[in-house]
């Protein structure tokens, strides 16, 4: 019996230390609540939301590193935006910079994208999402002609095309409804 308060002591001190800390740095609930989270932070910040998703579906930072970020969000980068001029005053770019930078893959807590940060470390940054082994892995069985083929998703860039709660940073399979193919069910 002396033992176990021993220990409940010290975890109790372990946690009132470390997880003041770890509050300081934001951390300590979404690390230790029972309800963390399995998918990816969503998209909350309103300029990025609107600069971003004017021109397409407003990806979650949490689906690419933040290597991968540095190497999209930079001028030279922005003006030539996948074939698109995406450029953004330096005011209105900074704000949308450190939202993406704080929230990319490898500074999040939530599960899906601590998995897309260890399938992106080690190797070259990946400028899009579907370059990402762990993303193309959850991919590799569908076939071409429910994606490419598929007038209404074209591509799996088009997350939300097929992931009915991408929005809500939910890309897990219940969610999952491949347009012209209901019957579909991996």
């Amino acid at each position: 019996m002396q033992m176990k308060s021993m220990l409940a002591v010290l975890l109790t001190a372990w946690m009132l230390v470390g997880g003041a800390a770890m509050a300081e740095e934001g951390l300590a609930e979404a690390m230790f609540t029972p309800l963390r989270q399995k998918e990816v932070n969503p998209v909350s910040n309103k300029q990025y939301k609107d600069e971003c998703g004017s021109c397409h579906f407003a990806y979650q930072p949490g689906l690419l590193p933040t290597k991968s970020w540095e190497k999209l969000l930079n001028e030279k980068a922005l003006a030539d935006h996948f074939g698109e001029n995406a450029e953004l005053d330096k005011e209105v770019l900074a704000p949308i910079y450190d939202y993406v930078m704080a929230n990319a893959a490898d500074k999040s807590y939530y599960k899906r994208a601590r998995k897309i940060a260890l399938a992106t470390e080690g190797i070259e940054a990946p400028l899009r999402i579907t370059e990402v082994r762990y993303i193309k892995r959850k991919h590799h069985e569908i076939p071409a002609k429910m994606i490419k083929e598929n007038k209404d998703v074209k591509s799996l860039s088009y997350c939300d095309a097929c992931h009915t709660q991408a929005d809500k940073g939910v890309f897990d399979e219940d969610t999952v409804k491949i347009p012209n193919f209901p019957d579909w069910d991996d």
